[in-house]
């Protein structure tokens, strides 16, 4: 299938956005005993508070900050879990630029924090260090590895290619006028593992039903496409969309956390869908009238799993890989759009969701965790 690739401007800029930098906060976060707890972060918010244990639970965010709507928010809601359902005191420290990262991870370690988590990719380097030099802590990583390993680093990763084949799928099945489109915050194998996935959907529903609904702003065998640049500029997340808008693309899937923002809004300005990815978007974002589904990755149960581990006594380096089988990765409901969807479109998704979980279709992508 023939795609054809919109390039932001900014993604020739974006090595200086990420050469930024900035100062670690001056006053540290106190820990919290049980932490504030969200909605979000439990199912019963009436039950009684967990009875408090010896275990300080710490995270340090990527440059979206806490309420970016997507994999912050959604990764920090898991220690809020934690905190409230096993007892744990909680602490943080949110990061602005990259700059933050190392002094922000290096706060937690003087803490004296039991279990520090880096969330996203561009984490790792202060990560990887900091577990190098203190033995004695646990570190854990969303969406990265430790390269090389040590026996205090946890991956916190996802096949996310999985749940986006899906998404491919429906989206191919739901546009009217026969053009797609996705793009990218910043173009790494977090962020592309999305893409790859939603391409191939589209291509299996191509194979199937004998269209060619074409895809804009990806191409999988060249691993080229288009990419915003930064994860916290909701402009450049606006430009991209109405430019892939005005080539006729009426469904967008942004992999671009808060800059997904600005392409919501110049998709809800043109009438046009999204596909929201991370988290829910439908309940996350005040987009939901639009929000056709999402690629959900469940950060806050992996960063759960990984606090009770540590908790527990049995934390060790084996990666957590959330996939389908274990629903670690899935899309959404459809919300509003659940009419909309033809109960035929539905079925199919179903059938390759078991398809991909018994291991009859394999989703190949050079991104895989």
């Amino acid at each position: 299938m023939k795609r054809k690739l919109i390039m932001s401007a900014v993604a020739a800029t974006a090595a200086l956005a990420l050469a930024a930098c900035g100062t670690a906060p001056e006053e540290t976060p106190e820990p919290t005993a049980g932490g504030d707890v969200t909605e979000e972060a439990t199912d019963d918010a009436e039950a009684p508070p967990a009875e408090e244990v010896d275990f300080l639970g710490c995270m340090v965010s990527d440059a979206g900050g806490w309420d970016d709507q997507s994999f912050n928010q959604t990764s920090y809601a898991g220690l809020q879990r934690a905190a409230a359902e096993l007892g744990i005191e909680m602490a943080d420290a949110e990061s602005t630029v990259e700059g933050d990262f190392a002094p922000n991870v290096d706060s937690m370690v003087q803490q004296g924090c039991n279990q520090i988590i880096g969330v996203g990719f561009l984490l790792a380097p202060a990560v990887q260090a900091a577990a190098e030099a203190n033995a004695d802590v646990q570190f854990a990583l969303v969406d990265s590895g430790f390269d090389p390993a040590v026996d205090n680093g946890k991956a916190l990763i996802f096949n996310t290619a999985e749940a986006a084949y899906l998404a491919g799928y429906v989206a191919a099945g739901m546009t009217e006028s026969g053009t797609v489109a996705t793009f990218g915050g910043i173009q790494l194998p977090s962020v592309s593992i999305f893409m790859d996935g939603f391409a191939d959907g589209i291509d299996k529903y191509n194979e199937d039903n004998g269209t060619a609904v074409e895809l804009l702003g990806w191409d999988k065998a060249a691993q080229d496409g288009a990419f915003a640049g930064t994860f916290d500029d909701q402009t450049q997340g606006q430009t991209l969309t109405e430019q892939f808008i005005a080539q006729g693309a009426d469904i967008i899937m942004p992999v671009a956390g808060p800059v997904g923002l600005g392409a919501a809004a110049a998709a809800r300005d043109a009438g046009a869908k999204i596909i929201w990815v991370d988290t829910d978007g439908f309940e996350s974002t005040s987009y939901g009238d639009i929000i056709l589904t999402s690629v959900m990755k469940k950060m806050d149960e992996a960063v759960f799993e990984s606090l009770q581990e540590g908790l527990e006594g049995t934390f060790d380096n084996t990666p957590y890989i959330g996939t389908l089988e274990n629903e670690g990765v899935d899309i959404a409901p459809f919300h509003d759009f659940d009419d909309a969807v033809p109960a035929e479109l539905k079925a199919k998704v179903d059938e390759l969701r078991q398809a991909i979980i018994s291991g009859e279709i394999v989703v190949e992508t050079p991104n895989a965790p």
